[in-house]
């Protein structure tokens, strides 16, 4: 989108909805927490409208800097936001953008016909929620300036100079008594920005933090845009064609992007992007794809002679497996949806879609038979595999949650038939199994026992996973089928916990757990139903007083405080050597227990890494280890 597609922008498009009250008292109804992720989602606010401004065919270059007194600073050379009167208001549309919650030239003015910060709080609460906050813009040849005091400005807007340049730059401290911790992830920053520069080609991002002595500083900008993106998504695997398949088309002001790639593994990646905003429950553009994509790799199939006129036609899950997909629509009016508020629900996109891939992607097809023949015979290849893994995949489904005959044998399942309370401990071996089954609550508390370490995924067809004895436990247990199949209303258990022993194996289990559930139960993470459990390494016993520890640096620290004298100590090597009394107090008791909550804050960085981590190529696995070794702060020897 390169074209400026938006008309006037002026205070005459700055339309206001509603005043801004208690967002200082109430923050977390506008950004999510008070906590790392909602510091965060103020600066992602303000980037929001640099980038809408860039997407509107204004500004190439997007700057966000962290000063050293840990205030951020965003610039970009844009239109600059209005600074004439306010028709209504009478006061400057700077100051009604910045102080009254939903004011913006996003509902309905000409202001933009595409953006991404749609509901208007962004630059209002990023200032209630400010120490200060000082905007500088560059616009009608003036360099205009104002200061603001938790959201209260200082003084009225001034023009202080001249200036024959374009933009806006804001400044904003978040405010100490609001915030938990003024402490800003540079990674977590990092990953948002290149990947909203993936998704506006030609756009650059630069990224400087100011903090240490050493400034560290990076840039972000891709003229392939999203073609760049699969790349980058696919550069620990081997992908085919060489190049990613790119289609762009505008069709009824619905900007279409498509870029996919096949790779020599199973798993199917497929991000889907609606005005910048990921859309991670999907939504009409990303079922369009789908839709398109197996009709259209069917009907070659059937072409050249790959699907006989006696067969049926290929399954989308065969069509998909192996395939890295970016689909990103940037529309008019975009409706969410879903649990998250994170599906496109908007049905005319769903025909516009449709009608490109299929118009485009045939072209292509008729363009390079070699490579549409190549991923045709690969959707045969999995669709016989999905035939051989068909009577596994049966064993793992359960028709409602009451037939307990199909449960696994192994399993120890909890009374209670409410799955908001029940909770499931997926245990590592049948001596920590018989150990959790005798000190769980059984009324809300059930136990799964895996033998050994399960199949890695990230190296296996589905039949082959299916297979797996283990997994195929697991699946059944948890009720919601996977893959095509996965329905989060079917899950049993609201607490899915994982608990492995503190050692060695103990993480690789858990590790291939994990990649087992993101690659074909991925809503479980993103949804919030997955823990890490925290069981203890030592119980330390002085005077009858009982003390556990849960991290080796914790022991010499504690020992040192209560004195060696008449202590004794018991180091458990694993759950096992845990009685039952003793894993409920520590581990499985609600009112005691420590548990970590799995979270994905990106699920791409999170690709990347089960990939580098658990994929075949050994020299990406070589390299992060080699990266990261002098960051391990505890390893088990």
């Amino acid at each position: 989108m390169n074209d400026k597609i938006a008309g006037v922008y002026d205070e005459h498009q700055i339309q206001v909805l509603e005043g801004l009250e208690a967002v200082r008292k109430r923050p977390s109804m506008y950004i999510g927490s008070t906590e790392s992720r909602g510091l965060h989602h103020l600066i992602f606010e303000v980037v929001d409208n640099s980038i809408d401004e860039a997407m509107a065919g204004f500004g190439k270059n997007i700057d966000l800097v962290i000063n050293k007194d840990r205030s951020i600073t965003v610039s970009d050379d844009g239109r600059g936001i209005p600074v004439g009167e306010h028709p209504q208001q009478k006061k400057s549309a700077l100051e009604v953008v910045l102080t009254i919650l939903h004011a913006g030239g996003k509902f309905g003015g000409e202001g933009y016909k595409v953006a991404g910060g749609l509901h208007g709080v962004g630059l209002s609460v990023v200032n209630a929620l400010s120490s200060w906050l000082e905007v500088e813009v560059e616009r009608e040849g003036k360099l205009f300036r104002q200061r603001y005091k938790q959201g209260i400005p200082e003084s009225p807007l001034k023009s202080v100079g001249k200036s024959a340049n374009t933009g806006t730059k804001i400044t904003f401290l978040p405010d100490g008594t609001i915030f938990d911790e003024i402490e800003y992830d540079y990674n977590l920053l990092a990953q948002r920005l290149r990947e909203l520069a993936f998704l506006n080609k030609g756009l650059k991002i630069q990224l400087t933090d100011r903090r240490h002595d050493a400034e560290k500083k990076d840039a972000f900008i891709f003229d392939g845009g999203i073609s760049s993106f699969v790349s980058f998504l696919n550069k620990n695997k081997e992908g085919f064609p060489p190049e990613p398949i790119y289609i762009e088309k505008e069709k009824e002001n619905c900007w279409t992007e498509i870029a996919l790639q096949y790779h020599t593994a199973y798993n199917e990646v497929i991000y889907s992007f609606a005005n910048n905003i990921r859309t991670q429950e999907g939504g009409t553009h990303e079922l369009a794809f789908k839709s398109a994509l197996t009709r259209l790799v069917n009907e070659y199939a059937r072409r050249l002679n790959i699907i006989k006129d006696n067969q049926d036609n290929l399954q989308g899950e065969d069509i998909r497996e192996s395939i890295t997909a970016v689909i990103s629509v940037k529309i008019l009016n975009p409706q969410f949806e879903g649990q998250t508020k994170t599906r496109l629900g908007n049905a005319e996109v769903r025909g516009i879609v449709e009608g490109i891939l299929m118009s485009e992607l045939g072209y292509y097809f008729e363009q390079n038979p070699a490579v549409a023949k190549l991923i045709c015979e690969k959707a045969v290849q999995a669709s016989r595999a999905r035939d051989a893994a068909r009577k596994a995949r049966e064993l793992t489904r359960r028709k409602n949650a009451l037939e307990v005959s199909h449960l696994p044998g192994k399993l120890a399942d909890c009374a209670s038939k409410d799955a908001s309370e029940s909770e499931i401990f997926i245990v590592e071996g049948d001596s920590a199994g018989g150990s959790a089954k005798q000190g769980r609550d059984r009324h809300f508390q059930a136990v799964l026992p895996l033998r050994g370490k399960i199949l890695n995924v990230e190296k296996a067809r589905l039949d082959k996973i299916l297979a797996n004895v283990e997994i195929r436990a697991l699946i059944t247990a948890l009720g919601t089928g996977i893959g095509d199949d996965f329905n989060i209303e079917k899950l049993r258990y609201h607490k899915v916990i994982i608990m492995t022993d503190a050692d060695v194996d103990g993480s690789h289990i858990r590790t291939l757990l994990l990649t087992f559930l993101f690659r074909y139960m991925e809503p479980l993470i993103s949804l919030g139903y997955i823990y890490i459990a925290q069981p203890p390494l030592y119980k330390i016993t002085k005077n009858k007083q009982v003390h556990y520890l849960y991290r080796e640096e914790e022991l010499d620290r504690f020992m040192q405080k209560i004195g060696r004298q008449g202590t004794s100590m018991q180091h458990f090597k694993g759950l096992g050597e845990m009685n039952p009394e003793q894993l409920w107090e520590t581990t499985l008791d609600r009112e005691s227990r420590t548990i970590l909550k799995v979270e994905l804050s990106d699920a791409i960085l999170a690709n990347d890494i089960f990939t580098i981590l658990m994929g075949d190529k050994v020299e990406p696995r070589r390299n992060f280890i080699e990266q990261h070794a002098l960051d391990v702060r505890n390893l088990d020897i």
